[in-house]
């Protein structure tokens, strides 16, 4: 798994200069019908980084997709708005990941193996280790990766849920509560870790991040729809995927970060800065990624998917039923 992350990391520069040194081919599909797509995405740099290079560079234009986006603050919630029938395509981190599995949503795009989420403690509230979170308040957002990493810190330790006050909150409502002292430690993700460490300044002391735990699990975020919703739409899907993976394969190549970064704060109105800051939280997927270690990617599934067993997030099951392999291939073949 540790080579894994240098050869995301290695991949990335020759998918990007592929992309941009080379004319795309005209596609069938980009003869296809005009098709509208709700898109439901998270306002961080990990969410929108490939979707807003396809975006901006007209790779969705080319497939004839018309692409709509709605603001969500967390996986689950989007999971909630597909079933309303809201949003057809979304982004989900790590935590949503274990509702695929149990059957609510079905993955076809891995995004990035990320090194987001972070449970960070306070040495003034005594929490600057992780045996220290034992009996403390600690906030998190159920359902989430926040809940999943503050679950995997407490185990390093030996405790569980029961040996703390687990406040569960909002993103939005952790970083508050952390900077005001009203909890003793947080889980939570970026920006919003990045962004507490920085005004804790010495205070804030990261126990774990989900690097900590890379020989026991990965930390996926993924693209999703509805199972029923890709069933009818897979050659949608993979329109979709194909602009989103070419959007993947521009911003890989490092030089982009500043124009990236630029467009995604147009976006979410946030500073430029904060957004490069989280350039290097993930190993980004690249286009030549998927198409070349297609085992590689599955073998990230099903570790995922034995870690949330473990934990009883849920039953085994073949990741195949949730996981679209095959959306994935057509999307990133030569």
């Amino acid at each position: 798994m540790k080579k894994t992350w240098k050869k995301l990391a290695a991949l990335a520069m020759t998918a990007a200069m592929t992309v941009c040194g080379a004319s795309i081919p005209v596609s069938a599909e980009e003869e296809a019908e005009k098709v509208t797509i709700n898109v439901a995405y998270m306002p961080d740099y990990a969410s929108l980084n490939g979707l807003i290079s396809a975006i901006q560079l007209g790779y969705f234009e080319e497939e004839n997709l018309d692409v709509q986006l709605t603001e969500f603050a967390d996986g689950p919630t989007i999971i909630q708005a597909m079933e309303s029938g809201s949003i057809d395509v979304g982004y989900v981190g790590q935590g949503a990941h274990k509702l695929c599995i149990n059957g609510k949503a079905s993955i076809f795009a891995l995004a990035h193996v990320s090194n987001g989420d972070a449970v960070i403690g306070s040495k003034e509230k005594g929490t600057d280790t992780i045996e220290g979170l034992k009996g403390k308040t600690i906030a998190y957002s159920s359902g989430t990766s926040s809940e999943d990493i503050l679950t995997k810190t407490l185990t390093k330790a030996g405790l569980t849920m029961d040996d703390i006050t687990a406040m569960d909150m909002d993103a939005t409502n952790i970083v508050t509560a952390m900077l005001s002292g009203s909890v003793d430690a947080c889980a939570t993700w970026v920006p919003n870790s990045l962004k507490i460490l920085q005004e804790m300044g010495d205070d804030g002391i990261q126990l774990t991040d989900n690097k900590t735990f890379i020989d026991q699990t990965v930390s996926l975020a993924s693209w999703i729809a509805m199972p029923a919703y890709a069933e009818e739409n897979h050659d949608l899907l993979v329109r979709f995927a194909r602009a989103l993976y070419k959007g993947f394969d521009y911003r890989a190549d490092h030089s982009h970060d500043d124009e990236v970064c630029g467009w995604i704060a147009d976006k979410i109105k946030l500073d430029k800065q904060t957004l490069l800051d989280q350039v290097n939280v993930a190993d980004w997927t690249t286009s030549e990624f998927v198409r070349d270690y297609a085992d590689e990617v599955k073998g990230y599934y099903e570790l995922q998917q034995t870690s949330f067993v473990e934990n009883g997030s849920c039953e085994e099951t073949p990741v195949e039923n949730y996981v679209l392999f095959d959306i994935m291939e057509e999307a990133c073949k030569e």
